[in-house]
This record gives structure tokens, sequence and C-alpha cells, in this order.
């Protein structure tokens, strides 16, 4: 369980309150950290990552002798001051190349983490793609590709699918303008096979151009944008099941109100179940005729074979007109 703070005045129940979890939380902000020892490559990569995140993110440029998986309280502490939510360390060493450390926290408290080791060979930064770029704050469409992303059962590969969900999804929106739809986010990973080691994830990043085609909608085409990278799994801390189900919780005004006998079929359609009580159809008002009313003083006997059968007709006048007509019967 977390901790509960106490406040000792009017003035820190303030600050807990500014703190306390909110029905429409803010956007999640990004913090980039260097380690003790950070190859040029993987500031390159920070750099690129931190001008597709702006403005959600801060950078701090002066190293940090953090070590996430061992000790994580310098780490709470930046997230707890700079009120980012997310935090990626950059470091270099013989035994973890050219390492990137996605971390993700709650309460301000390490909730799970993410190890990547990025490719030197593969690696294009932002710059190198001569074309123009995307504006600043947008939100990218994103698309996962290959079965790792899709396991039933939680791996590192599902792990990085929601933490590079979370890295990249901005701010929560109701309505997105299709003009705000300028790049996209690709990450792929090829199917695991036994006896091989496990496959590379692969970043890439698409522009989104729209070029006429001579008819109401315009032709689509993407190209690359920038940052390429290419990442190997590393170490991976998953989150705690109790600390997980606190950090998921919803408020109860967000969830919406369950309908009685409303139900959503495959199609999603919506079907309506209505109870109704037992009818009576000796009370069934029929529909009333004006010409199939009868005479007064006529009465009718029951039908037998060769019987005649006297109708009175009534016309509009009032008058009664009788006619006999053979009953046919079968």
């Amino acid at each position: 369980m977390l901790r509960q703070i106490k406040p000792r005045n009017a003035r820190s129940k303030r600050a807990l309150d500014k703190k306390a979890p909110q029905l429409n939380e803010n956007a999640k902000t990004t913090l980039f950290l260097k380690g003790s020892s950070c190859s040029e490559i993987v500031q390159l990569a920070l750099t690129d990552l931190h001008s597709l995140k702006r403005p959600l993110a801060i950078r701090f440029t002066k190293k940090n002798t953090i070590h996430p998986f061992e000790d994580a309280s310098s780490l709470e502490f930046f997230s707890e001051k700079n009120d980012a939510s997310l935090l990626v360390l950059g470091s270099h060493s013989k035994k973890r190349p050219h390492s990137m450390t996605m971390i993700r926290t709650f309460e301000s408290k390490v909730l799970d983490m993410l190890e990547l080791y990025l490719d030197p060979e593969t690696f294009r930064t932002l710059g190198q793609f001569k074309n123009k770029k995307c504006a600043v704050g947008l939100k990218p469409l994103m698309v996962f590709s290959g079965t790792p992303f899709e396991s039933p059962t939680p791996t590192s590969y599902t792990l990085a699918k929601s933490v590079f969900t979370d890295f990249f999804r901005g701010q929560d929106t109701q309505t997105v303008d299709v003009e705000g739809l300028q790049y996209i986010v690709s990450i792929s990973a090829a199917e695991e096979r036994e006896g091989e080691p496990a496959p590379k994830i692969h970043l890439r990043v698409y522009l989104i151009r729209t070029k006429k085609s001579g008819q109401r909608l315009p032709r689509v085409e993407v190209e690359e944008m920038g940052p390429r990278m290419d990442f190997r799994v590393g170490r991976v801390q998953e989150a705690e099941e109790a600390m997980m189900k606190e950090a998921l919780k919803k408020g109860k005004h967000l969830e919406p109100k369950q309908k009685k006998n409303i139900e959503t079929d495959i199609v999603g359609d919506k079907i309506g179940r209505i109870h109704l009580g037992r009818q009576d159809l000796g009370e069934l008002q029929t529909r009333k005729m004006k010409g199939l009313k009868r005479a007064r003083g006529i009465e009718t006997d029951g039908e037998e074979e060769g019987e005649e059968d006297e109708i009175a007709f009534v016309d509009e006048d009032g008058e009664s007109d009788v006619e006999t007509k053979r009953a046919k019967l079968e």
C-alpha cells in the first residue's frame, strides 16, 4: 500500500490537494536525463525524442549518477520535483552499450521500467532526413505491427507497447482536427522464433502528405521524417499488482452508467427489451366501419345451410336498406 501523508497545516493541505488524483488528469510530462556516462548517439536520440514530445517535455543537460534498477530514489525525487510521470534515462557502458531506460511513475513512485539498447549502425537522427517536419504539440497516429505486441500474457513487448503508447499519446481530446494529423509513429517487431535471439523493436516516424487526386478525397502519401531507431530489449521491471490496480482506478463520474434492458450486439446495434403484462384480447379495440352497422330491430340467428340472411345497409342519409342474400356456407 502507498504511504498516506497527513497535512500539518492549511498550506500543506492545499499542496497535497493539488497533487491528489483528479477526475481529469493533466497530460503526462516526460523528463529526459543523462547518466554518469552517456554516449553521443544516445544524446542525439534523446534530443530527437525531446523534439517529438514538446511541449510536454523537460530535458536536463547535466550528468546524474543514477542506477535505476539498483536505487530509484533519485528518479522518484526528480519525478515529484518536476511533476513528471514519465522519465527517460540515457547511459552507456561496456556491458550495456547505448542504453535508454524508460520509467513510468505513479504518485512519484516507480511503477515499471523498460531498458532498451539502441543500435548505432541503423540509427538516423531527425536532421539527417532533409524534408519538412511536423508542427510542435500534435498528436500522432500510432501503429503497432507484429505478433509479439499481441501476446495474451504479459511480456517485455506488451510492456513496450504500453510504455510507447503513454509516451506518444499527448493530451486527451474528445475531437481531433484532420489538419492536425501530420505524422505517424510506426513500431514493429518480427515474430519470435525458438533458438534465435529476441526480435528487435523498430521505431519509424513518417510524415503524412496530402496531394490532389482529381476527386473529392485527396491522395495520401507517407514520407519518412525521422528519427529511425532499432532497439534490443534489455532488463524489465514489471509493476506490482496492487500498485497497478491503484493506478488504473477511475473515478465513478467517468464510468458510464449502465442502463437496464439495453444491450449491444456483435454488429454494434443497440437492442432494447420491454416487459409487458398479459394482454386481454377480449377488450381489444377494433376498427369500426360505418357501412357494417346493423339497423335497429333486425336480429340474426345462427346461419344454416340454405337459409337466407337479411343484411341491413345504412346509407349516408340515415335510411336503412334491407337486402336479402343467400348465405354461402362451405
